[in-house]
Order: C-alpha cells, then sequence, then structure tokens
C-alpha cells in the first residue's frame, strides 16, 4: 500500500474499496447515466453496507442494462423475474422493483429539466459543498440539502430515498465533499472545480 492519506473509512485492505475512493468518491457528477447508476446503486444499498453493492457493481450493470434509464423503464414482471434470479445483485424484489420504478421517475425529471443533472444539482446551487471532517464521527449522516431532496423526490415517486440514503449519494456523486481533511483527495476534487 502507498503512504497517501485517505479518508478514515477507507480500508486499505481491500483494494477495490481504495480504487472506488480514489477515482470515483467525491467526484463532481455531470453526467445522467452516472447519476442514474449511483441512484440504483444507493438504493439498493438500504441497509447493507457499501462495500456489499461495489462488489456486485459490474452484476448491476449487467442486469440493468448498463445503467441506462430508459431500458430499465422498460422492464416488465418477465424481466423483474429473472432479476430475482440472479445472484450477481442482491435479489431483494423491493428494491428491484424500486429501481424499475425510479427510472421512470427519473425520466419524467429528465424531461422536466433538460436533464437529471441539471435537476439535483440546483439543491446544492451548482457547487459541491465542502464539509471539515476530521475523524468518522465528523461525517454526517444527513443535511438539509439532502432532507429537502430526499422529500421531493420522493414527491417525484422515487422510493428508498429516504435523506440517509440521499445524502450517501450526494456524497459519492460529489454534491458533497466529505472528503476528510487530510484525505489526498479533498484538494484534488477542490482544485478541479
Amino acid at each position: 500500500m502507498d503512504d497517501l492519506v485517505r479518508c478514515p473509512w477507507v480500508d486499505p485492505g481491500k483494494p477495490d474499496y481504495v480504487a472506488y475512493h480514489d477515482t470515483e468518491w467525491g467526484v463532481p457528477v455531470r453526467d445522467d447515466r452516472t447519476m442514474f447508476e449511483f441512484l440504483t446503486l444507493e438504493a439498493a444499498q438500504a441497509g447493507l453496507s457499501w462495500y456489499t453493492i461495489l462488489r456486485r457493481r459490474e452484476g448491476y450493470r449487467r442486469a440493468f442494462e448498463g445503467f441506462d434509464p430508459e431500458k430499465v423503464a422498460r422492464f416488465d414482471e418477465t424481466r423483474q423475474a429473472l432479476l430475482l434470479a440472479d445472484a450477481s445483485i442482491i435479489r431483494n424484489r423491493a428494491k428491484i422493483a424500486s429501481a424499475i420504478n425510479n427510472a421512470r421517475a427519473f425520466l419524467r425529471v429528465r424531461e422536466e429539466f433538460g436533464s437529471f443533472c441539471d435537476y439535483i444539482w440546483r439543491f446544492v446551487d451548482g457547487r459541491p459543498r465542502v464539509n471539515v471532517i476530521h475523524t468518522l464521527a465528523d461525517y454526517p449522516t444527513t443535511s438539509p440539502e439532502a432532507e429537502l431532496l430526499s422529500r421531493d423526490l420522493r414527491q417525484r415517486g422515487f422510493t428508498f430515498m429516504g435523506p440517509t440514503i440521499v445524502y450517501a449519494h450526494m456524497q459519492a456523486t460529489g454534491l458533497v465533499n466529505d472528503h476528510s481533511v487530510d484525505c489526498f483527495r479533498r484538494q484534488e476534487i477542490i482544485a478541479a472545480g
């Protein structure tokens, strides 16, 4: 392992977790398909660890058509049954139904706002919020913005989008920069603007 300082939640014994932290977590996402991928994965995470989902990410990519929301929105009961039998993803009926439902809601939001990213970035005035994190205890599990976004998403028909899941989504997609103050990625992401 290198000698870079990372966020305190990163397990240095899991190279895939380290790579996710170093290359993706907290990087501002402005692409709708990537945003849909994270929404789907965060909803699947409910009640589980992120690492459990991260290890199944390729299975999710395959099962959910590369996270193409238009294709996922057309999944029918036959496709849901196939997904329930797919051991490469979390086989939870409610979460699978939620992913399909959320794809449909995602498309409605995109239609209204031109892009889903235009919609979601409004909740942080278009710029990442930067928090001051020193220890694991400093990490918030939600924020006023996450609570507003969660409420708005649910009003728009999204499911599995409570404030905690939404905050995790905001962290993952860079709406919030929660890299710890000593983490090497914090300043890199801030400098990238």
